[in-house]
């Protein structure tokens, strides 16, 4: 079934990834290593905290976004950012596409913020900068960001390492699970848990929804829980850093709304009608996910609203 499944994404996504450009699919890494694209992302939120654009290697021309609004640097976390945590900090280095996705925590004032940051570094320079901003995140959910789960920054042996393309494939599939309300689509694992914004959304020990166990990665999405998301647009599965494991993918999710209530299945097989009244929104999302043994193991997420149907700030269009 692994073979099968992988097997069919390929195709898929290697046209997407040349189309895009983006994901360099089988190119050689950049002179940029593993270690620089960190020391970068390291310089970067040191000039971010001091509002010094000029102690970051920016390049003359950089693109910058914060929460798919364009802006130029001086503006959103460079003008209000006060600090950063130094133990919530998952790097998401790849040489071979010339990017670094990033998550952390950032303070501006009293409020503490979840940040997802993309770099990509051309000639020892930053061309393009693109913060997503979770903004005042709960203190419950803080407690959860103090440092990352063991497992995301474990690194894997070398006899455990597979193909960055494979990685893609396999975190990329994730969202046609979503789209499809179907486990079969990806590859979980037994162990499999997902965070998001800080809070245990799947996997894992305690209290789900309406106080019931929480549902295992596979059984949240088989079961229609996720049913409400009508679309996932404008996909960017470009970083995977086969060290650890680690894929970093940016995208946006749709709600629709026109719908209020959705069905959804208990492990049983027991249906009932869920009421969600819900206004239309997007859901621009960050996703690290760690795949070992072609398996996915740990997802840490986060993200925000927009309006429904906005842009991301990166593409012209709307998917």
């Amino acid at each position: 079934m692994k073979r099968t499944l992988v097997c069919a994404l390929l195709f898929g996504v290697s046209i997407a990834g040349t189309a895009l450009g983006q994901a360099r699919l089988w190119d050689k890494p950049g002179p940029c290593d593993r270690d620089c694209l960190k020391g970068v992302v390291d310089k970067y939120l040191d000039a971010l905290v001091a509002h010094d654009a000029k102690a970051a290697p920016l390049a003359a021309n950089v693109k910058f976004t914060e929460n798919a609004e364009v802006l130029t640097i001086g503006q959103g976390l460079w003008a209000n950012a006060t600090g950063t945590s130094r133990t919530y900090r998952i790097y998401v280095p790849d040489p071979v596409s010339r990017q670094i996705g990033f998550l952390g925590l950032v303070q501006t004032g009293e409020m503490s913020n979840q940040l997802g940051l993309r770099l990509k570094v051309e000639d020892g320079k930053i061309t393009e900068a693109e913060h997503l901003v979770a903004r005042n995140v709960n203190a419950n959910s803080v407690a959860n960001l103090q440092t990352p789960r063991p497992g995301l920054l474990a690194g894997l042996p070398k006899s455990k390492q597979i193909p960055r393309e494979l990685m893609l494939i396999i975190a990329a599939s994730y969202y046609d699970a979503i789209t499809n309300s179907n486990a079969d689509l990806t590859l979980f694992a037994p162990d499999c848990e997902r965070h998001e914004n800080g809070m245990i959304t799947a996997g894992g020990q305690g209290p789900g929804f309406n106080g019931q166990p929480r549902p295992s990665c596979t059984d949240n999405m088989n079961s229609h829980a996720l049913s409400y998301i009508t679309g996932i647009d404008l996909r960017r599965v470009w970083i995977a850093d086969p060290v650890t494991g680690l894929v970093f993918g940016i995208s946006q999710f749709r709600h629709e709304f026109k719908t209020k209530d959705i069905q959804v299945v208990d492990k049983d097989g027991k249906v009932e009608t869920r009421h969600m009244e819900y206004e239309p929104f997007d859901f621009p999302a960050v996703h690290v996910t760690k795949i070992e043994d072609y398996k996915i193991h740990e997802q840490e997420a986060l993200g925000y609203r927009l309006p429904y149907m906005s842009s991301n700030g990166w593409s012209r269009f709307l998917r």
